[in-house]
């Protein structure tokens, strides 16, 4: 580990080596697979068949709550290794910090990582100088890091929880977007409105959006689009169906040639899902997968691990407190209607 992040360990709040002493309980969801601090945002990707999470740490810095997040406090990125199904993960470290991030200001958030030509990618939310969010790019050789940020933010792309999905032709893909504290209601076209207002009632809900990634996977190759979620009928849901619609946190999977998009729900309570015939979408809503993770809204990843699909998330049970939460996962299955849906009780 290098000197620098040896020294960030060393600098972190006396709170943050603490801050799980209080709550190394079973929460109602499962035993959490890190238990050594607050973790949320998991990221689960395969690797030369290890299983990684990367993730960010929760920090609590007496911040009360509010409507901007501000209570949200995370600072660096870490990874970790999961070599037994729910069993516990094994630390690695710290991968990215704040610090090393030359256009950021606040608020490291949500990751994501892809391996492409002999390096890996990592991509992540952060606030910018102007305290609005954008999304960047970090470059390693090694899944482990040292991750070298780029100077700037991806031009064009904005917003929060950065997914990366490569699809069976080896095109690649950013999907991103998150409302409310991601600020996805202040870009209008994609120009970004400070004094823009959130969407109410009747009105149509915010998407998610998307562009195919540069051969270089450090910019977008296109111009950003919405991606439709549609009901059944085909036509967009609006706000006030706030248990089905968009509120942050897309992840996309695909499986027997059908495209998965899986989000946190309005009411950011919820994990829910919608299938489509291309990564462009439209996709339809077909139902919830994982019901009132404690805390809000939930970034998490459905990754297949040797042959089993398994649905990777954030909750703040422990804790009682939304901003200091911990990662679980659940084994999912694949139904032969497209559906997805937890395996039976008892099940892994």
């Amino acid at each position: 580990m290098s000197k620098f992040f040896l020294s960030l360990i060393l600098i972190l709040p006396c709170s943050v080596s603490a801050q799980y002493s209080n709550s190394q309980r079973k929460s109602n969801t499962g035993q959490s697979l890190i238990t050594q601090r607050y973790s949320s945002n998991p990221a689960v990707r395969v690797f030369n068949e290890k299983t990684y999470i990367y993730c960010t740490q929760d920090l609590d810095l007496g911040i009360s709550p509010n409507k901007f997040g501000d209570h949200f406090t995370m600072r660096d990125l870490w990874v970790y290794t999961l070599n037994e199904i729910n069993g516990k993960a094994k630390e690695i470290g710290p991968v990215l910090d704040i610090r090393q991030i030359p256009w950021g200001s606040r608020q490291l958030g949500a990751s994501d990582i892809t391996y492409h030509k002999g390096k890996y990618y990592l991509y992540f939310a952060l606030k910018d100088k102007n305290d609005v969010f954008r999304i960047g790019v970090a470059t390693a050789d090694s899944v482990r890091g040292p991750f070298l940020p780029e100077r700037n933010p991806i031009s064009r792309a904005y917003s929060s929880d950065p997914c990366v999905f490569k699809d069976d032709d080896g095109t690649f893909y950013l999907y991103f977007g998150g409302t409310q504290f991601g600020q996805l209601h202040q870009w209008e076209n994609n120009v970004y409105r400070p004094n823009a207002e959130e969407r109410v009632g009747e009105q149509n809900a915010l998407l998610p959006r998307m562009a195919r990634l540069s051969a270089d996977m450090k910019q977008l190759a296109e111009v950003v689009s919405e991606i439709k979620i549609v009901d059944t009928n085909g036509e967009l849901m609006e706000v006030k169906n706030n248990k089905k619609i968009f509120g942050e946190a897309t992840w996309v999977h695909k499986y027997n040639g059908q495209y998965y998009l899986s989000y946190s729900t309005g009411d950011r309570r919820l994990i829910a899902y919608a299938v489509g015939n291309s990564p462009y979408g439209p996709f339809t809503y077909r139902g919830v997968l994982l019901e009132t993770t404690v805390g809000g809204g939930s970034r998490h990843s459905i990754v297949n691990i040797k042959g089993s699909w398994y649905l990777f998330y954030h909750d703040a049970h422990a804790s009682g407190t939304p901003h200091l939460r911990n990662i679980f996962m659940k084994q999912i299955s694949h139904l032969p209607n497209g559906d997805i849906s937890l395996a039976p009780a008892g099940g892994k």
